[in-house]
């Protein structure tokens, strides 16, 4: 039957269904296929790139720790090619082009640099140029240490052979010793800690201790001071290596300068055990032996009145100040009763002596091997 109006079909929804499912496929698979597209170039491109970079030079800040030294007076060129020896950079041309793309003319000091292998020449150019980069050696010399046991310390911490050391102290007109050192270094070598050169020499360490005592001797007004209680600046410097090995704290330092200069005045021997340890070349130790006490040595003060013939180690700024201020009491002993803790007790008369050496018998049978 027809009329005026004809109807539609009417839609089947399932066929619809499959329409609408089959465009929106064919849309998605379109841009899947592009964006893959576009992360595949993108991935090639970068690919590329990278190789183009590394064809030349490393990537990245490196892969081990290495130490390359800089010698005195190397051209920018050689600072390659020991760069390029020691597999810190890829090439020579990496290098060249860090340089030249660096935003000043690079300055490189000579020393030792801790870099890495396998790193960018960039990076590598960035290290050596700041010279807060350059590795130093320190040593630490202790207080109250012969120069035979800093020979030690210092052949270890250099690795220059010991009898470089001992060559040089020997050359005492180059030590740089003060007039009143008697052409000796036993007490004139100060305790620091110091900075080691690039390339060092026994000599020239030596001679930074010597300067580095000048120093403090003319801050503490040694000399002056010495003179000004009576006693020549060595004498006073001898009184300070006995106290460094005798007193704990600054105050009892003071003290028992006072009582060396108190039975110095007296004519008493100083009976110090330090000077006989020294005597014996003995060390380590908090008391001495019979034997030890019994030996015939200008540095044995139990038998031998007076001060030793010369310091008796390198003391420290502590000590040299008490030598030449000294506390003024009537003691005249000393003893540490309780050497953990630095307790050390006076006394004015033998009898009082003899009690306080009572408490350190009873400290060292209760510390068995410690005294």
């Amino acid at each position: 039957m027809s009329g005026p109006f004809s109807e539609e079909p009417e839609k089947d929804p399932r066929k619809e269904f499959w329409y609408r499912f089959r465009s929106a496929f064919a849309v998605i698979m379109s841009l899947a296929v592009l964006f893959g597209g576009g992360w595949f170039v993108v991935d090639k491109v970068q690919g590329a790139y990278l190789s183009y970079k590394s064809t030349d030079d490393y990537l990245g800040d490196g892969v081990k720790d290495v130490l390359v030294r800089v010698p005195d007076g190397a051209s920018v060129s050689e600072v390659g090619d020991i760069l390029l020896d020691a597999d810190v950079i890829k090439s020579m041309k990496a290098f060249r082009t860090a340089v030249r793309n660096a935003s000043s003319d690079p300055t490189i000091q000579a020393g030792q640099y801790k870099l890495k292998t396998q790193m960018s020449a960039a990076k590598a150019l960035e290290i050596l140029s700041d010279p807060a980069n350059i590795q130093h050696t320190r040593v630490t010399l202790t207080e109250g240490l012969t120069v035979a046991e800093q020979t030690k310390v210092l052949a270890r911490a250099t690795t220059l052979p010991a009898a470089q050391f001992t060559k040089a102290l020997a050359n005492t007109g180059k030590l740089g010793l003060p007039n009143w050192a008697k052409g000796n270094p036993e007490g004139f070598m100060f305790p620091d800690t110091y900075e080691v050169a690039d390339r060092p020499t026994a000599l020239g360490i030596l001679q930074q201790q010597t300067r580095q005592f000048t120093k403090v001797t003319n801050t503490l007004n040694f000399t002056g001071q010495a003179s000004t209680i009576k006693r020549t600046p060595y004498e006073a410097l001898t009184v300070a290596s006995i106290l460094e090995k005798e007193g704990k704290t600054p105050q009892d330092k003071k003290i028992i300068a006072g009582i060396i200069y108190n039975r110095l005045a007296k004519g008493m021997p100083l009976q110090s055990d330090a000077t006989v340890l020294f005597a014996n070349n003995a060390t380590s130790s908090l008391t001495t032996t019979d034997a030890q006490r019994k030996k015939a040595s200008p540095y044995n003060t139990y038998l031998a009145k007076g001060l030793p013939p010369t310091p008796i180690n390198n003391p420290g700024a502590a000590s040299m100040e008490a030598a030449v201020s000294p506390a003024k009491t009537n003691y005249l002993y000393w003893v540490v009763i309780d050497p953990e803790k630095g307790t050390t007790a006076f006394a004015t008369t033998v009898t009082d002596h003899n009690k306080n050496v009572a408490k350190f018998q009873q400290w060292c049978q209760a510390h068995k091997g410690k005294c």
